[in-house]
């Protein structure tokens, strides 16, 4: 599954966001959270399956080495890595001002959720 967001949306979804002993979970309206419960790109990256980012190092080959799969080039590395979480279910999160077109490497931002987690914060339709 994919999803798009623009750039305002992304920061909107992110800002709803709050980590509470390690679990990730979406701010209800009149709740109290506590500043350290924040979550940022780099919380928020710990508990995505993987992600190809230009604020965030993706460490693409070592997803990759783990995967135990190797490419011959950064774009081919995150194909393979897509199609393996897409392949098991996960949520392709794709983030950028024109929905309707697919950015080159120097723009991309893309995150994947493993669907429970998409599903519990939000992110799929209906939810």
């Amino acid at each position: 599954m994919e999803i798009r967001l623009t750039q305002e949306q992304w920061e909107q979804f992110q800002a709803d966001l709050y980590e509470r002993d390690e679990r990730l979970e979406r701010r209800e309206p009149g709740g109290t959270y506590s500043r350290d419960e924040r979550v940022d790109a780099y919380v928020l990256s710990a508990h995505a399956e993987a992600l190809y980012s230009q604020d965030i190092d993706p460490d693409l080959w070592e997803t990759l080495a783990d995967l135990e799969m190797e490419a011959g080039s950064e774009e081919d590395a995150w194909r393979m890595i897509r199609e393996f979480y897409l392949e098991r279910g996960c949520v392709l999160v794709k983030i950028g001002e024109d929905l309707n077109t697919d950015v080159g490497p120097e723009e991309r931002e893309e995150w994947l959720f493993s669907e429970r987690l998409a599903e519990r914060l939000g992110l799929l339709p209906g939810a």
